[in-house]
This record gives C-alpha cells, sequence and structure tokens, in this order.
C-alpha cells in the first residue's frame, strides 16, 4: 500500500513510523508531512532516511491509506481533502469522532464498523476511551451494564512532547529550587501535583475529556443505555494511562466468570485476582501493545458491582497502534 503520515515528527506520528516497521505492514512508499518548521527534517524508515514535506492541499493524494496525527484543526482542513482523493483516512484527532458517517473503531471490539459506515475518513478513538474499553468490553460480552464510573490518571504525554518536556522541566526546577515559570501545556503545576480537569469544562461541568468516554464509548458499543460518569486527571506519570472503573451490572457477575473473560479477550494481559499483591502500573505498561488488567474485585457498595484497574500505553494502544491495527483491517479487505 501506499502510505502517509500527516504529523510524522510528532509523538503520535513517530509511534506510528515505529509500529508499522515492527508489525511489518505491507507499504510500497511511505511519504511523510508536517508543518512548515518540521519541513526538511528526515526521518529513518527500515534505515533509509525520508525527508518530511511541507502539507499542502496537493500533497494529499496517489495514496491508499493516510494517517493524520497532527491535531483536529489539521485534519478538518486536509483530512477531508484526502478523502475527496479516494484516500482512507484514518484519524486520530477528535475532529470526526462523532459525525454520523463516520466509523470509531477498536478493532478488537468493532472492526465490523469500518465496511457498516460509507465514508472514507475512519476515526481513532481518545486513548482514555480505548483503554478503558479494552477492560470493559469483554465484561460487557458476559453481562448488561446498567452505570460505569471512572477516573482516569492519565499521563503527560497525552498532551504530546511538550508536555514530557514540561514535566521534566518543572521537576528540575522544584527539586534545584530554582523560581517556577509559567507553564505553557498545563492549566497548573504539574510535578509533584495531580491536575483534576482535561479539556475545557463543559455547559454540564464535566471536562471534554470526560465527555468524550462517555460518548465515544456508547457510538463504539452502539450502546445508549449505558450510563457513564468519569473523572479525568493529569497526573505526574511521563507515559501510559491509568483508569479505575467501577461497572454495575444487570445481573450479578461472579469473579471467575469476568476474570475468564477478561484473560481470553485480545489485547488484554495480566488477570491475576488470586494474589492481591499483582497490579499493573504505568511502567509495566509503556512501550507494550497489550494492556494491563488488575485489581478484579466485587464491589461490597451494590448488589451487581464489579470494580478494576486497567493501564495502558496511550501513545502505542491509545493512539499510534489502534491506527495501523485499523490500516491492517483494511488491507486485509
Amino acid at each position: 500500500m501506499r502510505v502517509a503520515i500527516v504529523g510524522a515528527s510528532g509523538a503520535v506520528g513517530l509511534e506510528i513510523i515505529k509500529i508499522l516497521q515492527e508489525r511489518k505492514f505491507k507499504i510500497s512508499a511511505l511519504s511523510l508531512f508536517g508543518s512548515k518548521r518540521s519541513a526538511g527534517k528526515s526521518i529513518f524508515y527500515k534505515r533509509k532516511p525520508i525527508t518530511i514535506k511541507q502539507l499542502k492541499s496537493s500533497s494529499l493524494k496517489d495514496f491508499d491509506i493516510v494517517f493524520f496525527s497532527a491535531g483536529a484543526n489539521i485534519s478538518k482542513k486536509y483530512a477531508p481533502i484526502a478523502a475527496a482523493n479516494n484516500c482512507v483516512v484514518i484519524d486520530n484527532s477528535s475532529a470526526f469522532r462523532m459525525e454520523k458517517k463516520v466509523a470509531l473503531v477498536i478493532p478488537e471490539i468493532n472492526s465490523t464498523h469500518i465496511s457498516k459506515y460509507k465514508s472514507k475518513i475512519i476515526a481513532n478513538p481518545n486513548c482514555t476511551t480505548i483503554i478503558s474499553l479494552m477492560a470493559i468490553k469483554p465484561l460487557y460480552d458476559i453481562g448488561s451494564i446498567r452505570r460505569i464510573v471512572a477516573t482516569s490518571f492519565q499521563s503527560v504525554s497525552g498532551a504530546g512532547n511538550a508536555g514530557m518536556t514540561e514535566l521534566i522541566s518543572e521537576t528540575k526546577r522544584f527539586l534545584s529550587g530554582t523560581k517556577k515559570s509559567k507553564n505553557k501545556v498545563f492549566d497548573r503545576n504539574i510535578a509533584f501535583n495531580v491536575i483534576p480537569k482535561i479539556g475545557l469544562i463543559t455547559k454540564n461541568g464535566y471536562s471534554e475529556e470526560e465527555m468524550k468516554l462517555h460518548n465515544e464509548s456508547r457510538k463504539i458499543l452502539s450502546d445508549n443505555r449505558i450510563l457513564i460518569s468519569a473523572t479525568t486527571v493529569r497526573v505526574p506519570v511521563l507515559r501510559s494511562h491509568s483508569i479505575s472503573i467501577n461497572i454495575e451490572f444487570e445481573k450479578k457477575i461472579s469473579l471467575a466468570k469476568a476474570q475468564r473473560a477478561l484473560s481470553k479477550f485480545p489485547g488484554i494481559q495480566n488477570i491475576k485476582i488470586d494474589n492481591p499483591m499483582s497490579y499493573p502500573t504505568p511502567i509495566d505498561s509503556s512501550n507494550k501493545d497489550d494492556c494491563l488488567v488488575g485489581r478484579l474485585r466485587t464491589d461490597y457498595s451494590t448488589k451487581n458491582g464489579l470494580s478494576l484497574w486497567v493501564v495502558g500505553d496511550q501513545i502505542r494502544k491509545g493512539a499510534a497502534l489502534n491506527a495501523v491495527q485499523i490500516a491492517e483491517c483494511l488491507q486485509e479487505k
């Protein structure tokens, strides 16, 4: 396939290039695009340098697949142009996720939606949505879910390379006693702190990130009956997101049955409910494809509840890997 990557020099773009090589995705030609600032730089693919070209409206033609990882504004402007030129767009931004004609896909969960929707644009879900649903879907398959309460602990790399740079520089300043400078990425100091707000606050009091988990999950599962209440928190972790999830079912689900469902689900690892000291942390999932689940337990405060903990690398499964898996589904077809 002829492949292009828009936003190639960003954290997700670089990860897409890395994963395409690791998974030996069949490519006849690879083109890289970026901003005027990135144009002229080279990125190695299979030990050969590829020069990043400045993105223009005339750039996006004669490709089979175009990955977009440059933000919603760029996607809104250029993705329709690529689609009009008969390219299939796999978009990592929030630009098209909730459009009725656009498929929102996690391949392990709803790959059939790729052919169900007619649009040439396929949306990659929000990273927290992907990691959460990887743990929720196997349980959804064995019992009707009434309500979900989720709290995310999201790493700074969710805000890109700039987020990681800000955490590292703030930590150094804090430890050296240097006067704190103005934040460029986060609303508050992120070093040795947590920020219980990601994205703008909407009219209902929830943040945009929290509403993404609610709205996107319903679309992916094709189930508008599920009630989802989320709190999203930025934490001083470099890579990988963690989510604490409480699920209330219509009927009781035994721990053993839940464990079997999770252990059999593709892309999930580390299910050990018989060992209370076995639990995954963000470091355990960093640079790994699978999401890790632990702390599975019965919720004693409600009749039919389970609680669990899931961690996943939001740059890999939460973004780049999921996008490449979508491309693999297209290649199979």
